[in-house]
């Protein structure tokens, strides 16, 4: 059996070794609580010992584990029946506050996203920094967060050509969704700033990445002598996450 569907959750397998619990196939804050919600019962345990980790995503968690300790059926009706046991009270995310840029060389599509929606760039801008994000999961980079709780207001579609290279720690917005950029890569999400705090740091042994799933994210503007400033001061290893955390400490 490679699969069990136990009444609106799906289990199935991934490889030998893991196997993803599916809870729908819509990215929206309902869907995502219940992952939220299996991940943090799956914290609190009891669990089977073969369980070895595992991680969420916008609308599933993959689990891995040691085949030769537990059969893939057994695992699947474990975690199929955890999926619809009572709620664990989650363990709350840390809160980030995060400064960028968005002056014009940082945020070629402000504008457009901005009409797109019939505002004009500073109130979009307006809107935005009143937004609390949740991240939903990480990856395509290392570091790579995808932040839900964009509304359909400020939202707009993915650009018909992606770029080439998107500058490392550029702010974007796509199709309901937030991120930044760890990376300089090629990207077609639309590009409305850019922050100066590293996103992923293999220095930082402890945690590398400056953002988890259940964390969440404000975004402060800072005008671009702030940025430069907070560029140079972070680029040479001196960058501290609970700095954004603590009200005024990268403000001018």
């Amino acid at each position: 059996m490679s699969h069990l569907r136990n009444a609106d959750v799906k289990v199935q397998a991934l490889g030998d070794a893991a196997l993803t619990v599916v809870f729908g196939d819509r990215i929206d804050a309902q869907t995502h609580a219940r992952v939220k919600h299996f991940c943090a019962a799956l914290e609190a345990g009891p669990r089977p010992e073969a369980i070895e980790e595992w991680a969420p995503a916008f609308a599933s968690a993959t689990v891995w584990y040691d085949p030769d300790r537990i059969a893939f059926a057994a695992l699947a009706e474990y975690l199929a029946n955890l999926s619809r046991e009572s709620r664990p009270e989650e363990k709350p995310g840390a809160l980030f506050e995060i400064p960028f840029c968005r002056d014009a060389d940082f945020a070629p599509d402000l504008a457009e996203t901005a009409q797109w929606r019939g505002l004009t760039p500073d109130a979009y801008m307006a809107q935005f920094s009143t937004l609390v994000f949740e991240v939903y999961m990480l990856g395509f980079q290392p570091g790579f967060a995808y932040l839900g709780g964009l509304p359909e207001g400020l939202s707009a579609p993915r650009l018909e050509t992606p770029r080439k290279n998107v500058p490392a720690r550029s702010l974007a917005v796509a199709d309901g969704m937030c991120a930044a950029y760890p990376f300089a890569s090629p990207g077609g999400w639309r590009l409305i700033g850019r922050t100066p705090a590293p996103l992923f740091d293999p220095g930082r042994t402890a945690r590398p990445a400056l953002l988890a799933a259940g964390d969440l994210v404000r975004w402060r503007e800072i005008d671009r002598a702030a940025f430069l400033r907070l560029e140079r001061e972070w680029s040479g290893g001196g960058f501290d996450a609970r700095l954004l955390t603590e009200a005024g400490s990268w403000r001018d």
